[in-house]
């Protein structure tokens, strides 16, 4: 029987649903594996890995083992992704963690991981627009001789981000894919000429030395390392927009995490071999951000320099995008489940895209702009500047709300299978997961004990537990919301992390 999209229809329950149609549905069949993978690996930004990320974590921490710390990432990560993608064959949901962590632990959890969601993504999005103005106002002075605050181009991506929010996501992929694929090359380049023409120590595969590990930095170099890999797991977020998700999904995210540990292993060993091993930390310490751009100028000249100093600026505009259309989904999930107003659980009639997800993004990423700009009032280069500030304080409160996501995902998936009576058949899914979310929560241990070293505070700041206190905040915000609904609105509760099956049972009672 054809429903009017428009109608509002009964739950079998008696209570009244918000059914309105096809527009609390994403559109499906829209991606590939081409473009999901793109799209996933975009928030990477893998120039902006190599060229920040890597320089930073040699020269705050002194590991020369950075090569090493990535491969061991990455078999942590596919132990993850091992229970992570089963998952996914089970729940396609935008709202990925929490509808995972809602399968498994409860509506209550699910809405605590909502909200840790939301908060640590837009932070992840939010942040990189300080270091994106630092780099975009920089190359304007230097190639076009202009001088303007950082704040003017960070305000111009957002709204170019949100307005391309509002298309489809068809054209969003062949802007990230371009974008990725140019600077991947290029770092790859890179890689081939570090090799080609190494430092007075040779070919030295001493970064891969597990003696180069030692040393109370450890911890917190794999804080560093772990936030290069971010965006692998937003896969599933796009399961809905998918014509076969529990194939692509799972697929895409072996392809991403093995990918991004083999490139950032060998790109991060080929800075050393650049340098010398002996040599990697000093030099680090005294180019920092510049380490990859000083590296390039002597072997591949000042043209490919240059181009890489734009597509550095190129690959943070993807990230940014990614990042975006993650937020979007996740409000749209949520909207759709009743943790945030109606509203944001209704696509555009034009593209099908999360749009109301999409303009809360936009307005959250311009006013903590706008807020920070006010604040500027140190130079650019100074690193307790806030332009600066931005990049690392946001970045680092994402990266522990995805870290302890991570970990509660692996123990969802534990909790689901055991429940469902599967645990013999998953048995080796099951090990996997709960080894994985041992060493995450280890990671997320380290990150929370280290913050004032991540963020570049002192010991005895208020910044050192204020900030990841955001992510504490947000989860405790979460557990009082399920509570809330499942005392007064149940039918509500009982939604959570449902996402496209609650639609459908919405659509087939109002038939």
């Amino acid at each position: 029987m054809t429903t009017d999209s428009s109608r509002t229809g009964t739950t079998a329950s008696g209570g009244i649903s918000t059914f309105k149609g096809e527009e609390r549905a994403l559109r499906a069949d829209r991606l590939g594996t081409g473009g999901l993978l793109l799209s996933v690996l975009a928030a990477t930004a893998p120039l902006m890995v190599v060229a920040g990320v890597m320089p930073t974590t040699f020269a705050v921490m002194g590991i020369v083992g950075q090569p090493l710390l990535f491969v061991v990432l990455g078999v942590v990560l596919i132990l993850f992704s091992i229970g992570y993608a089963e998952m996914s064959r089970h729940v396609h949901n935008a709202g990925a963690f929490y509808a995972y962590i809602s399968r498994g632990l409860g509506g209550t959890a699910g809405a605590s991981a909502a909200l840790v969601a939301l908060v640590a993504y837009n932070a992840l999005q939010v942040g990189i627009y300080g270091i994106f103005g630092f780099e975009v106002s920089g190359l304007l002075a230097t190639y076009a001789d202009v001088e303007i605050a950082w704040w003017i181009p960070a305000l111009v991506a957002a709204l170019a981000v949100g307005l391309l929010g509002w298309l489809k996501i068809d054209v969003n992929a062949r802007v990230l894919g371009v974008l990725l694929v140019i600077e991947v090359l290029l770092v790859v380049v890179f890689d081939i000429a570090a090799i080609a023409d190494p430092g007075k120590e040779g070919l030295s595969l001493h970064a891969f030395n597990p003696d180069t590990l030692t040393g109370a930095g450890v911890g917190t170099a794999l804080c560093f390392c772990i936030a290069a890999f971010l965006g692998f797991e937003q896969a599933p977020v796009y399961a809905e927009e998918t014509s076969r998700p529990h194939v692509l999904v799972p697929r895409v995210m072996f392809l991403a995490v093995g990918g991004v540990a083999v490139f950032f292993a060998l790109s991060s060993w080929a800075l050393t071999v650049a340098t010398g091993p002996s040599a990697i930390v000093g030099t680090s310490q005294k180019q920092s951000a510049g380490l990859l751009f000083f590296l390039t100028e002597s072997r591949l000249g000042g043209t490919v320099t240059d181009v890489l100093h734009v597509l550095f600026v190129t690959g943070m505009f993807a990230a940014l995008l990614s990042f975006h259309n993650v937020v979007a989904r996740y409000a749209f999930a949520m909207g759709r489940e009743g943790l945030l107003p109606a509203a944001f659980g209704r696509t555009s009639g034009s593209s099908g895209a999360p749009g109301t997800g999409s303009l809360l993004q936009t307005v959250v990423a311009v006013v903590v702009v706008v807020a920070f700009a006010i604040a500027d009032d140190k130079p650019a280069g100074d690193p307790t500047a806030p332009v600066l500030q931005l990049f690392t304080w946001f970045g680092n409160i994402g990266a522990l709300g995805v870290i302890v996501l991570m970990a509660a995902a692996s123990l969802s998936v534990v909790v689901f299978f055991v429940r469902r009576g599967a645990a013999g058949t998953q048995a080796w899914r099951l090990v996997t997961s709960a080894l994985a979310g041992i060493a995450l929560l280890v990671i997320a241990g380290y990150t929370v004990k280290d913050f004032e070293v991540l963020v570049g505070a002192g010991p005895d700041s208020s910044l050192s537990w204020v900030l990841p206190g955001t992510i504490g905040l947000a989860a405790l915000a979460g557990v009082v919301l399920g509570l809330v609904l499942r005392a007064r609105a149940p039918e509500k509760h009982a939604r959570i992390g449902l996402g496209n099956e609650a639609f459908q049972l919405d659509k087939a009672a109002s038939s």
